[in-house]
């Protein structure tokens, strides 16, 4: 690190017609006394979450063996060169009511299950993500940002008897507020850096047409910063910059692409065709928000429940949801659980990645707890049991490395509610919690 007088607020935008370009924490924004001893980010913490849909293939997922010894199941295979920062949980359970899938999903961050109805009445619980944003967004630009890859357009493919709301997300502002997941990789990136001022998408394909982009309207003022500051903070902006202007290519040539049939369903503009670029896409968007602190809390969801999207990419032409009714024919779970491995290695690609960005004194992953899982483990008996759930990150003194196992009474909302704790936010309770889930952090 190269010390110098000059100290950049931590804060510091880059603003150019309708665009805001954040900056990652860079060694010119701690103070040069100061810099030796600590910097901003070694008590940033960060909170992510990857839901995945219509339950897992059990028997390809828990590990054999507990504590240090455990072995890596086949699904979770992908996570060999992380297997020290991860933590496997087995036997926690979600709780009673709310549907099958709309209970999944509703249940997963609340740990209250959705009240029946046909649309009017919609209640559950405030979900732990909102929770956190609540506490941790005082300092970013957003308080949290819902991701998805589905769209909300699947009238009818819920559960009977309770609105689809249930199914379409796991963030929930309030009881009675669940929060949309958004699904178009250019409306997160213009929430993030820029807005057209529109959503008509006629003058979105018009500013496609200038081929305008973000990083052009601050180029100047990206010139003028350079020039004060050290060679490791010039290095640093050069490659964040990088990183933006191929999110944004990637998103363009998406759009340049919306008219083409789509197989499965009808996306919107922005959404690759090929489901592996759409997710690290997504993710790479996630990243950016976090190296540049413009939220400190994402929610994911790999899909909504019930989805019936096919991976062709995998060889899997079958959909999702009728494939996960498998009647324990050992061929279709091990189709399934393909699937599921799939997942997970997108997933792994995405904690390289948080790896590999320096923050403050650590990496992104150092400072970023990611909780991965499913709100149902058999998804052919709808199984509210011994769920599918795996910790990832070193945020809070996570110890990984480990399978822990407990009592198959142990509610999943014990678990929230250590979460809650470790990110500094603590609560005596959280949905229908009986405690806090122990051992996190013990070795």
């Amino acid at each position: 690190m190269i010390i110098t007088k000059k100290a950049l607020p931590r804060r510091t935008v880059l603003r150019g017609l309708g665009a805001t370009l954040a900056l990652p924490l860079l060694d010119g924004m701690v103070p040069a006394l100061s810099a030796m001893r600590n910097t901003p980010a070694a008590g940033m913490r960060r909170f992510g979450v990857l839901y995945v849909p219509n339950g897992m293939a059990m028997e390809y997922w828990t590990p054999k063996g507990s504590g240090a010894a455990f072995e890596l199941s086949p699904i979770l295979a992908p996570m060999k060169q992380h297997r020290d920062h991860m933590l496997v949980l087995s036997g926690l359970h979600p709780g009673i009511g709310g549907g099958a899938h709309a209970g999944a999903s509703t249940k997963f961050l609340t740990g209250v299950p959705g009240h029946m109805t046909d649309g009017t009445g919609i209640r559950s619980g405030t979900s732990i993500d909102q929770l956190l944003g609540q506490e941790l967004g005082k300092q970013t630009q957003l308080s949290s940002l819902e991701l998805g890859l589905d769209s909300r357009d699947f009238a009818g493919s819920c559960d009977a008897g309770f609105a689809c709301a249930y199914t379409n997300t796991i963030s929930w502002r309030t009881p009675t507020t669940p929060l949309p997941m958004e699904n178009n990789p250019r409306v997160v990136f213009e929430r993030l850096f820029g807005d057209s001022g529109t959503t008509d998408p006629a003058i979105r394909q018009a500013r496609i047409a200038e081929d305008r982009s973000i990083l052009d309207s601050v180029t100047d003022k990206v010139d003028d910063l350079q020039r004060g500051l050290g060679t490791g903070d010039r290095r640093k902006i050069a490659q964040y910059l990088d990183a933006v202007r191929d999110v944004e290519r990637r998103i363009q040539r998406a759009e340049e692409q919306s008219d083409r049939d789509l197989p499965l369903v009808q996306q919107p503009a922005g959404v690759p065709e090929a489901f592996d670029e759409y997710m690290r896409l997504m993710f790479e968007l996630q990243r950016l928000a976090w190296q540049t602190d413009l939220t400190r809390v994402v929610t994911f969801m790999v899909g909504r429940e019930i989805s019936g999207r096919t991976y062709n990419e995998i060889g899997i032409p079958d959909a999702h949801h009728p494939l996960s009714h498998h009647l324990d024919d050992p061929a279709k779970i091990a189709t399934m659980s393909k699937i599921n491995t799939y997942h997970v290695s997108l997933f792994a690609e995405f904690v390289d990645t948080l790896r590999a960005t320096p923050d403050g004194d650590g990496s992104l992953l150092d400072h970023t707890l990611l909780l991965y899982g499913a709100g149902m483990s058999n998804s052919n008996a709808h199984a509210a049991i011994d769920l599918p759930i795996m910790l990832v990150g070193g945020a809070g003194g996570l110890a990984g490395g480990r399978h822990l196992t407990y009592s198959r009474e142990t509610p999943m909302a014990n678990l929230l509610v250590a979460i809650m704790d470790k990110l500094g936010v603590p609560m005596d309770q959280v949905g229908r919690s009986t405690g806090k889930l122990d051992a996190l952090s013990l070795a």
